[in-house]
Parts: structure tokens; sequence; C-alpha cells
């Protein structure tokens, strides 16, 4: 597969944003930045209500910046589906997806451009909002259907650490890779979409995660220390999505041949409790134990959906092309 060459290639950043104006400006401001800079920046607006609409009119950068506003808020996952799409028709030939509550660093791109010679799917280490290193170092275990941290420094005796999962906080991606795998599933909303998006990659391609920081996270967060990782706090709604959507995901293991019905039932045990446990020892709360298990429930039902389908390559299927540019867009 060719991979586009790192200087010449159109990067396009993808921000998927809801309510979060504060954070969106930071993350605009630092872009700006960028040595080099994107050919591009896509922001899907989520259909926020605070004051992100008034901010993206009247964005001022010295890169396009093309704002997708949606109608209703359809998740992360929905919308980056949306933001790579138009991505992609606006001529991307890399794709930087990230989350509204991080800033790049300056020579982010810099540091990406040796490895994008030699991979499809990379990702830069991250600071959190104290400037300390955010931990991200995991591998799926397809037999339960679970991400477990790897212990110790993956960078111990190598500058890259090949993974099968991907996050949306940072997936640098080339556009013949989402066509070949498709879009981001819709269906997830939020959580696990850019796992189970990684894995899908990482079945064709390997996923790098490499030892040089490219962004830093904005939004603090209640966390609790285990150890091998770090435990956030977390909604109801992402509660019960990352219940649900492990109905997705083994619908995709099984689809790949990678389905095992007694591991995943373990690993289904595992996330309950894992959910439980920040409840109980970040959030210091059992209200929110419902939503965990409404997800559980859900997710039986999409297991046994007949018309449940895998989101498809986009390998001739057109790709929407640039669209005229209404007010806030530069």
């Amino acid at each position: 597969m060719h991979v586009p060459d790192a200087g010449s290639s159109r990067v396009f950043i993808v921000i998927t944003t809801f309510n979060r104006a504060s954070h969106l400006r930071q993350l605009l401001d630092s872009v700006a930045h960028l040595d080099p800079a994107p050919a591009g920046i896509v922001v899907v607006d989520n259909a926020s209500t605070d004051g992100t609409a008034d901010l993206l009119a009247a964005v001022d950068l010295p890169v396009p910046v093309i704002v997708h506003r949606l109608p209703a808020n359809v998740g992360g996952s929905g919308g980056f589906a949306a933001g790579v799409s138009r991505a992609l028709g606006e001529g991307a030939d890399w794709l930087w997806l990230m989350d509204d509550d991080v800033v790049v660093l300056p020579d982010a791109l810099t540091s990406f451009a040796p490895w994008m010679r030699r991979y499809s799917c990379i990702h830069g280490r991250r600071y959190d909002a104290a400037g300390e290193p955010f931990f991200w170092q995991h591998i799926l275990n397809e037999s339960l259907g679970v991400h477990l941290p790897v212990r110790g420094d993956v960078f111990a005796t190598s500058p890259v650490f090949h993974t099968n999962v991907g996050c949306f906080e940072g997936m640098l991606v080339t556009a013949d890779v989402v066509r070949e795998v498709g879009l981001p599933d819709a269906r997830f909303f939020l959580n696990g979409d850019d796992l189970t998006y990684g894995w899908l990659i990482s079945r064709r391609h390997p996923v790098a995660y490499i030892d040089a920081f490219v962004l830093r996270k904005t939004r603090a967060q209640r966390q609790m220390d285990l150890g091998v990782r770090h435990l956030n706090d977390a909604s109801d709604l992402s509660r019960f999505c990352g219940m649900r959507n492990r109905g997705h995901l083994a619908r995709y293991l099984r689809l790949h041949g990678r389905y095992n019905r007694v591991g995943f039932g373990v690993g289904t045990l595992l996330t309950a409790g894992k959910e439980l446990l920040r409840l109980v020892a970040v959030e210091r709360t059992l209200a929110g134990a419902s939503s965990i298990w409404r997800g559980w429930r859900a997710a039986r039902v999409i297991l046994r959906d007949p018309g449940w389908r895998p989101e498809p390559p986009l390998a001739g299927r057109p790709v929407p092309g640039p669209a005229p540019r209404p007010g806030g867009a530069v």
C-alpha cells in the first residue's frame, strides 16, 4: 500500500466538538502555531448549544477552517464519521483525528514526519492537563474483548510500540486506509469506537504508537492511580455506551472469526466491574450503576440483531466533494 510522503501530503485535522467552546478555542489557537502547518481543519460542530457557533463564525487562522455543522448531536463516533468523510472530500491524504479538549504541540507534525514514511496509522504521546505523561499503552485481548494495559515502559528498547487499538484523541491515519476500512462506526455514539476502529485497521496494517509528544490534554479529570494505569471519572452516558457498544465490538470480532463467547462474557463482567470501581473509588457514588445494567441489556439486543451490518469500505463508494462554504468557514 502506498503511504503518502510526509513532505508533500495534505494533512487535515478533524475535530469533533460539543459544548466546549473554551477548550475548542485553545485547540484552534494551538493549531495556528503548528510548523509545518496542516493543509486544513475540519471542525464538526455536534449541534452545540453554547458559544461554539459564534466562535467558529469568527475564527481566523492561517489555514483553511471548514465548519461542518450537524443538526443533531450524533456523538463522537458520528461526528468523526462526518468529519472524516468531509476531509476526504476536501482531498486529504492524511487525517489527524482529535477531540476538542486537547492542544497540539508546535512541532507535532515534524515529530510525525519520519514515521509517516513507514506507517499508515500512527499515534503520538500526550501530556495530561497537569503536564505529566498521559497513560495510553493498551492491547486488545481478543478473547476477552477488553483492552488491557501494557506494563512498564513500552519505549524502553524501541521508539515505536505496535498496538492493535486506536484512539481518536490523536490518531493520524492515511486516506487510503480509511477508504479500505470504512468510516468510523457512528452507531457507537461514544466510547469504544476508536478502540474498535484501531483494531479493524490492525487486521490489515501495523498501528504504531511513537515516543514523541504531540498533544496535551486541557480538561482536567478526577482519577485514581491503579499502578499500571489511571482510572478517570466518566458520565452515565459514557457508562451506558461503554457497555452497550460491547455488542458492536462482539459483532466485529465475530465477523473476523475472533469472537470467543465464554471469554467475551468474562470480559463483559470485568468491564462492568471496572465501571463499578470507577463509580465507587473515583466518583464516590453508586447512582450510575443503572446505566451499566441498561448498557449490558442493550448489548445483548445488538448481539441478536439479524439486521446488523459492519461499516462498509469506501472503495467504490463516492465521497462527497467540497461543498460551498457558508458563514463560519474560512
